[in-house]
């Protein structure tokens, strides 16, 4: 990260005593603390004002640009801002911040233009009205990314910018890249809640994340640039365990989420950024053959890759690791030739399932709720299609969700009843959270599970070992995957 960039704790509390709190308590690697008083409903700002601790940035967002503040309670919390002589001031490039442009003493100004709906067509004409307004302000500029490539209209606006002069990011899911790459490529700061902080604008990320997952202060120009292409990406742990095994081995490369609806709209950062991998999850894992110039034999038999490895000459090449992650989980606990199996659901994860399974020698059942998708999928694997009602007449040796029912944060869901689960052992796709509600109604059938962790694992070592062609560090990435859902189901349950 260059000297230049500050980081900037946010603190977006509900009540001035726990925005006190957060401030007085900010993380020691935040260069400031940018306090937002429009959302308090409480408000004293001179508990605010006058707490004595890390520079402060006073921000009071007008409705108009995504805030809550009303124009006359906005406009005298600005003069008692100046007034108490704090050391930053957020300001806005409209008609009523302009008398504060004029006489802000030793108070800095950045100032800031925020469009949460979309990303301006041009932006360097943005910039330098900005730059206009207020010379030697800080200036600040958020848009919101609509699609993945306009966070890199972004990074060029950086590139050109004067070094120092601003501070741009894309906001919401499809930006957050930008807000991990933005002080490479040049941003004078970034913005970051604490981690379990309220966040100010979609997409942020926090500030332990930044540090310790994405080692935001240390990427530079010849980082390589790995990641995870899909849509949602909210629930995916795979930027945590990858980015653990690639900090444990001192790599200088980095695991980033890439989040986009079609991949039409992802493609142009596959070539202007240089990634070098991609994990491909739904809705993906099909689609993405048409942009590959190779296929693993058993991806194509699959009809799904979740795995792209860009070689040397530039060539994509796609592959398959779920069927090695069903595989090693489920041998861990029954001999599988010979046994019946049924995989609920048809999409990518359920046709990967299928064909490892029947390669093992298992008999495999499809139950889908397309029934068609079923039937299709059955023929392919070699399997045999059945309809939900024999869950409750038949008897399986082991059965596999692999819909996405019960994902994270829809986790109090299950796609199944428990009078359903008529087998010895049920094995749940999903890894997040770590005991889905399918697993807590089989276990309290004394039903053995098997949590989606196991499989997202060893997927995951599979694809470690395509794209950096050594063994993965499993015991590093597995603590990184168990510490993280452990946190997290104690702090459910």
């Amino acid at each position: 990260m260059s000297s230049r960039c500050l980081v900037i704790q946010v603190v977006a509390c509900a009540t001035t005593e726990e925005a006190r709190r957060e401030y007085l308590a900010a993380d020691p690697r935040a260069d400031l603390v940018e306090l937002r008083l429009d959302g308090i409903r409480d408000l004293d700002p001179d508990r605010l004002l006058g707490a004595a601790g890390k520079p402060k940035l006073i921000t009071i967002r007008s409705r108009q640009q995504g805030g809550a503040a009303p124009a006359a309670a906005r406009a005298a919390l600005l003069r008692r801002a100046l007034e108490a002589r704090v050391e930053y001031l957020d300001l806005e490039m409209e008609d009523q911040d302009l008398p504060f442009l004029r006489r802000t003493g030793s108070t800095r100004v950045v100032l800031s233009f925020h469009d949460l709906v979309a990303t301006p067509i041009d932006l360097p004409a943005l910039y330098a009205r900005l730059r206009a307004a207020r010379p030697g302000a800080l200036v600040k500029i958020v848009t919101f990314a609509e699609v993945p490539s306009d966070i890199l209209r972004v990074r060029d606006l950086l590139r050109a910018a004067e070094p120092g002069s601003l501070i741009a990011l894309c906001a919401g899911a499809k930006g957050v890249p930008s807000r991990i790459l933005a002080p490479l490529w040049g941003s004078a700061a970034l913005f970051a809640p604490r981690r379990g902080g309220t966040p100010s604008a979609p997409g942020q990320v926090s500030l332990e994340d930044l540090f310790e997952v994405y080692r935001a202060d240390a990427i530079t120009p010849d980082t390589r640039l790995l990641g995870i292409l899909g849509h949602p990406l909210a629930h995916s742990l795979s930027p945590r365990v990858h980015n653990a095994a690639l900090t444990a081995l001192g790599l200088n490369t980095r695991y980033l989420p890439f989040e986009a609806a079609t991949l039409a709209e992802f493609l142009p950062l596959l070539s202007e950024m240089r990634i070098h991998g991609l994990s491909v999850t739904l809705p993906h894992k099909e689609r993405i053959f048409a942009q590959l110039d190779m296929v693993e034999p058993l991806a194509a038999k699959i009809g799904a890759v979740n795995t792209v490895t860009v070689r040397k000459d530039g060539s994509l090449y796609g592959s398959n690791t779920d069927y090695v992650g069903v595989l090693r989980a489920l041998e861990r606990r029954m001999r599988l030739r010979g046994r019946r199996v049924v995989i609920y659901g048809a999409g990518g994860s359920a046709r990967a399932a299928a064909f490892a399974l029947t390669q093992a020698g298992a008999e495999v059942f499809i139950c889908a709720r397309r029934p068609d998708a079923g039937r299709k999928l059955a023929k392919a694997a070699g399997g045999e299609a059945i309809k939900r009602s024999a869950l409750r007449s038949q008897e399986f040796d082991a059965l596999l969700n692999a819909t996405p029912i019960g994902m994270f944060p829809l986790e109090k869901v299950s796609p199944l009843a428990a009078s359903e689960l008529n087998c010895t052992l049920v094995m749940d796709l999903i890894y997040r959270p770590i005991r889905t509600k399918l697993l807590r109604l089989a276990a309290s059938r004394k039903i053995a599970c098997v949590s989606g962790a196991e499989m997202f694992l060893a997927q995951g070592f599979a694809q470690w070992e395509h794209w950096m062609g050594s063994k993965a560090p499993e015991s590093i990435m597995r603590n990184a995957v168990l510490r993280t859902l452990k946190n997290e189901e104690n702090t459910r349950w």
